[in-house]
């Protein structure tokens, strides 16, 4: 596995943080050590709980307090989860800072962009300041042009069909 690269999966595709999550398992099995931050899905988002037994290798991490996605939140609600939203992203300039993982995965991150919480800005001083060992996954559904020359892998994934009833 390359390192020292910054890979984005982005579009309206499902699958994002699947891919992502492909990722993770593939550097644990690597001997690399892994921390996935969750923004935006709440505690609700209950499909990736699994990973917790794939500690230490591979850790999850989600500091929204609320049960709901923070796009389904009253405004008085996502005022609060902002804060919490925002110490998430302060930890993953921590993890980064410290050298803690070789792979960080931050899902749903464009997605904080969309909903003003943090800017394009934000987030090239987070990815400009990793160590070459270090490799960051950003996901989320649009990606701004801003962003385009600071990664190494875009990878779109477009919804095409869904006939699914989830």
């Amino acid at each position: 596995m390359s390192k020292g690269i910054v890979q984005v999966y982005y579009g309206t595709g499902k699958g994002k943080t699947s891919a992502a999550v492909g990722q993770c398992i593939r550097a644990a099995s690597q001997g690399l050590s892994v921390i996935i931050i969750q923004f935006l899905k709440g505690k609700e988002a209950e499909e990736f709980n699994f990973l917790s037994k794939l500690e230490p290798e591979i850790k999850l991490f989600r500091f929204e307090k609320a049960d709901r996605s923070y796009d389904l939140l009253l405004a008085s609600q996502q005022k609060d989860e902002r804060r919490n939203i925002l110490n998430g992203f302060n930890f993953a300039k921590k993890v980064i800072d410290t050298g803690e993982c070789d792979v960080l995965v931050l899902d749903e991150v464009l997605g904080l962009i969309d909903n003003g919480i943090i800017t394009v800005e934000d987030i090239i001083k987070l990815v400009s300041t990793r160590e070459d060992y270090c490799r960051i996954v950003l996901t989320g559904r649009n990606l701004p042009e801003g962003l385009v020359p600071y990664a190494d892998v875009i990878s779109k994934i477009d919804l095409e069909k869904d006939a699914t009833c989830l």
